[in-house]
């Protein structure tokens, strides 16, 4: 794999991981809601203003057009599963932002994805 693949697989990566946190913030910010016929327009008004939504679809529609270049250039069975490396990185940084638990459980699962990638890598 090329240092240019590698980046874009990574930057892609990264932007998936920050349009999750950016949406964990964003419905944070509102709050719990159920979705029904009578609070469907206002709980779509109050997500859609919401800046950490409105960054969060950002960072994905700049991810798509990141991974699109990754797989101009990678086979995609090498490609897809680096996405996997988005779990490792919301696990960390969600323990950080939000106080999520990083059980052993957890830590556990987050060594076997750095495993598999790594093993994935080097064929």
């Amino acid at each position: 794999m090329t240092p240019i693949a590698f980046t874009l697989i990574v930057t892609g990566v990264l932007l998936n991981a920050c349009a999750q946190l950016l949406l964990k913030a964003g419905t944070n910010a509102v709050g719990h809601f159920e979705f029904s016929r009578a609070n469907l327009l206002p709980i779509a008004l109050r997500l859609g203003t919401q800046w950490p939504i409105v960054g969060g679809l950002a960072c994905y529609v700049v991810s798509v057009v990141v991974w699109i270049m990754a797989l101009s250039r990678v086979d995609v069975s090498l490609a897809y599963p680096m996405l996997s490396l988005g779990y490792v990185v919301n696990a960390i940084a969600a323990y950080y932002l939000f106080g999520e638990a990083l059980t052993m459980q957890r830590l556990l699962g987050i060594g076997i994805v750095l495993v598999g990638v790594y093993v994935l890598a080097r064929t």
